[in-house]
């Protein structure tokens, strides 16, 4: 499956001051297979090491500081030749402080060895940060990458075209009847591929209901032991918490009597370690938008469409005949699409009942509403408003409809998120 990220490893590779690159990502949204074949691709050789228990890799890092006497010793263990310029060297599941000071030898003066390691924890990108280092958060497929997979790059150029010249989209109904299959699909790998491989659709929701264990074991990891069941609270009651007409995260979903303090720290955990999506309230905007936000007020998202579809357990029939259905999964689906372009993710509520969904800030500082339209039209007021009192002169309104421009907003396809994507691969 082609991958975005593929054109930023094509960067690094050429890049005259290049460096070890460490790469974060979720397990299973195919981190260590993307990398794989972009090194098949582009060198002539690929020396892949498993560094999860693996003793003896760690004891070589310990005792060896030259890098070519490391390439020599590498090549060795696995009986592959490690040559400058032609053999990519991916370390996986990188996780020992120790063994990663031996990495970053390679990152120490220029030199002609290409490393790639791989985590999955994301407090590494902060306990491993050095100069010596490079750094790429890897996401989820996106709903383009998706349709590249279906073959439908046509599709995917041409909404791509859409956007960038103003027109209308020649699929339009082609594209948004996929992008319903997507959300119900998402964007990791192995359920996407279920997906075109299967007809049976127990096949697909088995594929995400094993992602999402694998997600929660992330919980086993936390300290104190009591944010293990305090975390699965959180994460299943994200699917009911999206459901209410308010859907700031309430601590009373989870039961009588809970409280803030008791799920802080693991509902802090979830959120540094991409599990949900956090979007705080803010009540008046001004920049940077991180100071308007208000920390006891926010509402959690799940960081793949997929998994909350499979979580509310819902067929493309009910979700084509379920307007709240549609709304709360394409909320989902703008939140993580947004947190992976690299924006922080804030709602505004004034103190009536004027709600716009998201308020991002781009790297110029430019203030952008953004508004989900819905049957009944009852956001259309508070998004002027919005527009008039805050004198924002850009805007955008997601809905089921074509492109299109009405004075300073601009209405854009659900399918179409992901090209407010400013991320440069």
């Amino acid at each position: 499956m082609e991958r975005k990220i593929e054109k930023f490893f094509l960067k690094w590779k050429t890049d005259v001051i290049r460096k070890p690159l460490l790469l974060f990502g979720l397990k299973q949204i195919g981190k260590t297979y993307t990398v794989l074949e972009f090194g098949r691709k582009h060198y002539q050789y690929v020396a892949y090491f498993n560094t999860s228990c693996n003793q003896a890799l760690l004891d070589l890092f310990k005792k060896e500081r030259s890098i070519d006497k490391l390439a020599v010793a590498f090549s060795a263990m696995i009986d592959v030749p490690v040559l400058k310029n032609e053999t990519l060297l991916v370390f996986d599941n990188v996780d020992d402080e120790e063994l990663m000071k031996g990495i970053k030898l390679f990152g120490f003066d220029r030199n002609d060895y290409h490393v790639i390691a791989i985590t999955s924890r994301r407090e590494n990108l902060t306990r491993f940060k050095v100069e010596e280092l490079q750094y790429k958060i890897m996401t989820e497929m996106d709903f383009e990458e998706y349709l590249w997979a279906r073959g439908e790059k046509e599709i995917a150029d041409n909404i791509r075209y859409a956007y960038q010249e103003g027109k209308r989209c020649a699929y339009h109904a082609k594209a948004l009847d996929l992008f319903y299959d997507y959300l119900l699909t998402g964007g990791f790998p192995e359920v996407v591929l279920a997906s075109l491989q299967y007809q049976e659709p127990f096949e697909m929701e088995s594929a995400k209901e094993k992602v999402f264990d694998i997600l929660k074991s992330f919980l086993n990891e936390c300290n104190p032991l009591i944010d293990i069941p305090r975390g699965l609270e959180v994460l299943n009651s994200i699917p009911k918490q999206l459901q209410k007409e308010n859907k700031k995260f309430q601590y009373g979903v989870l039961g009588y009597g809970k409280r803030a303090k008791e799920y802080e720290s693991v509902i802090q955990y979830l959120v540094s370690n991409l599990l949900v999506n956090r979007s705080y309230k803010i009540t008046t905007v001004k920049s940077p938008l991180s100071s308007c936000r208000e920390l006891d007020s926010f509402k959690l998202y799940y960081p793949d469409d997929g998994l909350l579809s499979g979580r509310l357990h819902i067929t493309k029939k009910q979700l084509l005949k379920d307007d709240e259905l549609k709304y709360t999964l394409y909320e989902n689906h703008i939140a993580h699409t947004l947190l992976e372009a690299g924006y922080s993710l804030y709602y505004y509520q004034s103190e009536g009942k004027a709600e716009v969904n998201f308020v991002i800030q781009n790297r110029m500082g430019k203030i952008i509403p953004i508004e989900i339209a819905t049957k009944k039209g009852s956001k259309v007021k508070s998004l002027s408003v919005f527009m008039k009192r805050y004198m924002v002169l850009d805007a955008y309104r997601i809905t089921e409809n074509n492109f299109s421009e009405k004075k300073e907003v601009h209405y854009l396809p659900v399918y179409a998120v992901f090209c407010l994507n400013e991320q440069l691969y």
